[in-house]
């Protein structure tokens, strides 16, 4: 079904309020400007900005980007044969290889992420995003693979696994704030992904292993 009018013109409004909010920030930083000044900027209403973006923070860290099911979402959406925590090193692993914006690994992100890490307030909204995708995929876990209410395994292979997610994010984010092209930190993070996935070792890998046949989890 073909985007209506409607539909295109509530995209296209939402995209140049994120752009020009991403110019003003980056130019005079995240806590100096006001979003009155980006609906100014944007040419619409303050109330226009906060249908679009509920939160300043959503300018940056939008809910349906950054969104705390990440994790979940992978491991639900898993093939056969593949576990939990091999199903998170695959999707990273794809990412990379495709230079992902969601991963940062595009010319230009290093002052972005100088922007980000300059205002507390995101710095906040990000190690939230981090407790609530950890508890989230634990929540997963726990049903997939029938775990009992105090069965602690699933919180201990949700925080490893949210824990080498992390890793990747904060090798990027490291190598970009010194300048490293995409292609650099690209071919280092896979050498990071190939050490993770050799001392995760069989209890990890084979925890939570999607059945060939009949499409539910087992733990090993």
């Amino acid at each position: 079904m073909s985007e209506g009018l409607r539909e295109k013109h509530k995209r296209r409004t939402r995209r140049r309020i994120a752009d020009v909010a991403t110019g003003l920030f980056l130019e005079r930083g995240f806590d100096r400007v006001t979003v009155a000044e980006v609906a100014d900027a944007a040419e619409v209403s303050v109330n226009t900005v906060y249908n679009y973006f509920p939160a300043k923070e959503d300018l940056v860290l939008p809910p349906d980007q950054a969104s705390p099911r990440r994790l979940a979402d992978i491991v639900r959406e898993r093939p056969p044969g593949r576990s939990a925590a091999q199903a998170v090193l695959d999707r990273l692993r794809e990412e990379v290889e495709r230079r992902d914006r969601s991963l940062g690994l595009t010319e230009g992100f290093g002052p972005f992420f100088a922007m980000m890490r300059a205002a507390p307030t995101l710095l906040a909204r990000l190690e939230e995003l981090g407790h609530r995708m950890n508890d989230e995929l634990a929540a997963v876990l726990a049903e997939e693979t029938g775990a009992a209410s105090e069965d602690p395994l699933p919180r201990v292979v949700a925080a490893q696994i949210s824990g080498y997610h992390s890793l990747i994010f904060g090798e990027i984010g490291r190598r970009v704030t010194t300048g490293e092209r995409p292609d650099a930190i690209a071919k280092a993070v896979t050498e990071l992904l190939n050490a993770v996935e050799e001392m995760l070792g069989a209890p990890m890998l084979g925890y939570a292993v999607r059945e060939e046949r009949e499409g539910r989890p087992c733990s090993e």
